[in-house]
């Protein structure tokens, strides 16, 4: 079996375009899922048993959120097991990319987890406000359903945007134009909607206040970000009609 070092090599080659990729996502998270796909390479472990391992940390992460009373150590452990669970996302597509064992199973698992640790993540942060928060008013029990909405929404439609893109891109004579070049302004405008840095206001969790605000700013900015992508999405498809 090849060594670590070719692997990770082998691996930066088989890297997906970083066109519209967060800074976070660019320079963190996936090379940090470079690295658990080689380990993963070295264990013999397949692309869906990578997807199950980033969903058990992601998904206790979550649960500790619901069911443990906030504070700086479980802060920590929940941001941990938050980041290592998005690390482990990037690694089985990196993986399944090297081993050429990716398929439509794999693509639909991934996605199943995404969406099933969208909806938990807040729905864990609606059950710790009303569990162990000094909200004031019951009104901020509305935060993380707003934010829920938000976030599905925007799951949702990308995902179909993407769908119909590769069947109108099928569908369309060969020859189209080519991706453009990757800007480095537009990463940096994409962090507050990476669930990498999304996952840094678990770090907060310690001060009920300061974890509040951040989340509420994030929703705030996560907001902004839906209503300007789909009318981005909106003007491409109406674009690749009129193709």
């Amino acid at each position: 079996m090849e060594n670590t070092g070719t692997v990770l090599r082998e691996l930066r080659g088989a890297q997906k375009s970083a066109k519209g990729v967060s800074l976070y996502s660019r320079y963190v998270n996936r090379p940090a899922g470079r690295v658990f796909a080689a380990a993963a390479y070295r264990l013999g472990m397949t692309p869906n048993q990578v997807t199950l391992v980033s969903a058990a940390f992601t998904f206790a992460a979550i649960a500790a959120v619901a069911l443990a009373r906030p504070g700086w150590g479980p802060a920590a452990l929940v941001y941990l097991g938050l980041a290592v669970g998005f690390a482990l996302d990037s690694a089985d597509g990196q993986l399944a990319r090297l081993t050429g064992r990716g398929g439509p199973d794999g693509e639909w698992l991934d996605h199943v987890v995404d969406c099933a640790k969208m909806i938990l993540v807040h729905t864990a942060v609606l059950i710790s406000f009303h569990r162990y928060f000094g909200l004031g008013s019951d009104a901020w029990l509305l935060l993380p359903l707003g934010f829920l909405f938000v976030a599905v929404l925007t799951f949702c439609a990308g995902l179909l945007r993407e769908q119909l893109g590769k069947a109108a891109a099928r569908s369309a004579p060969a020859g189209g134009a080519s991706a453009g070049p990757v800007s480095r302004l537009r990463a940096v405008v994409l962090l507050p909607a990476d669930y990498g840095v999304f996952c840094l206001v678990f770090l907060l969790l310690g001060d009920e206040t300061a974890f509040r605000t951040g989340y509420a700013v994030l929703a705030a900015v996560h907001a902004l970000f839906l209503v300007a992508f789909l009318g981005k999405w909106f003007r491409e498809l109406r674009a690749l009609r009129a193709d």
